[in-house]
């Protein structure tokens, strides 16, 4: 049998709540200590969009600073003025750019901008002339296809002798599309793009590699690292054994456990069919809080091609998820477990230190990202300082 860990054994008991996050500081500084270490001479940055994927921007940022990171990456300057008090002495880079209308949140706040394009450059010039100096990121598109001007955009601009001594980037960045997959050759050609633009901007910083190109080696990591998903506990690279400590762990409230006959079924479309007399908890769970619809597998119509869903964990035993995940309620085959090892007020883990949270991710067709950041707002969040 399973040894059943349950992180919330640590931490004052808060039972009123219908689902649950205990979210594990410490876990999230070891796991970026551990990606700055394998960026071998560059150094790491910290990656905090979206709500710090999920977990709260305040505590992860401030972990993260004790931890010793001094970049930040967000997506917006919204995001980027709700970080700035809480990293005094941090460079926050704001990956969607800068346009017309909030530039003073740029300068009130010493945010970084990234230039994603031609127009964005063009509006950032423009505001150089006005203002004088203000830092800026280069982003050079080399395989994503999706933002960055383009390698010859940007080393037209590098040879441009016309180019404003104003506009002085501290960094130029570029995005690897197939890092997961370390043998995709897209990845060595977006390298050699890349350095080809780097060596143009002789004297300025370099970034390429996300969570999962940090394990490409020491070719991919110039400067600074980007690492993400991986800081949070979630895989980054295809078929690589997860080395990082799980961050976040979910947990729901069985609101009831029915008898169900063999024969029967249960949930929306019968989609529960049972061929066992069987005993199913109901679960205080579902796509309102971001356990996905799809995570039903084949509960889920067209879904059969992947006839498992999702598993959770209970008192050391993987339980199955039954039927569609509904708005509020999800169903978990308890069948297994001793009747007294069961019983309505006990917590089902969705995932965490006894389901990853990519396993229940790949069950809905998905990737952990999608699962830590669609966390939904009914959930009561724990945290586990860092040290304790």
């Amino acid at each position: 049998m399973a040894q059943s860990h349950d992180p919330s054994s640590t931490l004052p008991a808060f039972d009123a709540a219908s689902n649950r996050l205990i979210i594990d500081l410490g876990a999230l500084a070891d796991n970026w200590r551990k990606m700055d270490r394998l960026s071998g001479k560059a150094r790491a940055a910290a990656v905090l969009k979206a709500n710090a994927y999920g977990i709260g921007i305040e505590p992860a940022a401030e972990t993260l600073y004790a931890a010793g990171a001094r970049d930040f990456f967000v997506a917006n300057a919204e995001e980027g003025v709700a970080l700035r008090p809480l990293v005094p002495d941090g460079r926050i880079y704001i990956l969607a750019g800068m346009w017309p209308g909030n530039e003073q949140l740029f300068f009130d706040n010493g945010l970084v901008p990234i230039v994603n394009s031609q127009e964005q450059l063009a509006f950032f010039m423009s505001v150089l002339s006005e203002r004088g100096d203000h830092p800026c990121v280069l982003h050079v598109d080399t395989g994503m296809n999706r933002l960055g001007l383009t390698a010859s955009e940007a080393l037209a601009l590098a040879n441009d002798p016309a180019r404003p001594a104003s506009f002085s980037p501290i960094l130029v960045m570029s995005h690897l599309a197939c890092a997961d997959d370390p043998e995709h050759p897209l990845n060595r050609r977006q390298l050699e793009s890349f350095r080809a633009v780097t060596a143009a901007f002789e004297g300025i910083e370099s970034s390429l590699a996300n969570s999962a190109g940090v394990h490409l080696g020491t070719d991919f990591h110039f400067d600074l690292t980007r690492p993400g998903i991986a800081v949070y506990g979630g895989e980054a690279v295809n078929g690589l054994a997860n080395p990082m400590k799980p961050v976040v762990t979910a947990q729901a409230r069985i609101i009831q456990i029915r008898s169900v006959r063999s024969g029967e079924t249960a949930s929306y479309g019968a989609s529960a069919q049972f061929s066992r007399d069987s005993r199913v908890a109901i679960v205080a769970i579902g796509y309102a809080d971001g356990y996905h619809r799809s995570v039903s597998g084949a509960g889920v119509t067209l879904r059969q091609a992947r006839p498992s869903g999702a598993f959770g964990f209970l008192n050391g035993h993987r339980v199955p998820h039954l039927g569609r995940v509904t708005m509020d309620l999800s169903l978990f085959d308890v069948t297994d477990l001793p009747e007294n090892a069961v019983r309505p007020g006990d917590y089902v883990e969705l995932f965490g230190n006894n389901v990853a949270v990519d396993d229940v991710a790949r069950a809905g067709g998905t990737i952990g990202y999608e699962m830590l950041t669609s966390l939904g707002h009914r959930y009561e969040r724990a945290y586990i300082e860092a040290g304790r």
